[in-house]
């Protein structure tokens, strides 16, 4: 069997955390900031977890990620 390929747009996008959860960067942080609210660029900030549905999608193009690793 060959190997199984990882969707590199994912590979850069998502981590996956010690738990198996995905991991992934807040949008709306790159640019146009000025029209943004104050509120809405600190809500922005770090990373936030994708929910369970979501995950599952994503954990599928990254076939060899370690889960609950």
């Amino acid at each position: 069997m060959p190997k199984m390929k990882t969707k590199s747009g994912a590979k850069k996008r998502f981590k996956l955390t010690g738990s198996g959860k995905v991991v992934y960067k807040q949008a709306h942080t790159r640019h146009r900031l000025i029209s943004k609210p104050k509120q809405m660029k600190r809500k922005a900030r770090g990373t936030a977890v994708i929910n369970d549905s979501d995950a599952r999608i994503i954990l599928g193009w990254m076939p060899y990620a370690r889960k609950g690793a």
